[in-house]
């Protein structure tokens, strides 16, 4: 059974950080691409960024790149999301998902976690 469990959400002032966890089980971790979205109340599903195992490659929306960094700790079995500068817009509920594909960006996931909070004040 695929699992995904994010933690690491929190509230912090605008230009703060904070750093997302995505641990995963149940599925081939080093074959398949493993992402991160985000949903804020009324607005439509935004995938942030993206992680290719197979490559090394990473995706990143427009609107994050330069303060989020995606990595992974294959041994954990772990996907981080550092997120540097945050801002008030940045406030959502955030998941990690895949699709068990190996490319970026998912656009549709078959898998995701409950979601952590990320609350930003300015």
């Amino acid at each position: 059974e695929v699992q995904l469990v994010e933690s690491g959400g929190g509230s912090v002032q605008a230009g703060g950080s904070l750093r997302l966890s995505c641990v995963a089980s149940g599925f081939s971790f080093d074959d398949y691409a493993i992402g991160w979205y985000r949903q804020a109340p009324g607005k439509e599903r935004e995938e942030v960024s993206c992680f290719v195992t197979t490559t090394g490659s990473t995706w990143y929306d427009d609107s994050v790149k330069g303060r989020f960094t995606i990595s992974r700790d294959n041994a954990k079995r772990t996907v981080y999301l550092q997120m540097n500068s945050l801002k008030p817009e940045d406030t959502a509920v955030y998941y990690c998902a895949t699709d068990l594909v190996s490319w970026c960006p998912l656009y549709e996931y078959d898998y995701w976690g409950q979601g952590t909070q990320v609350t930003v004040s300015s």
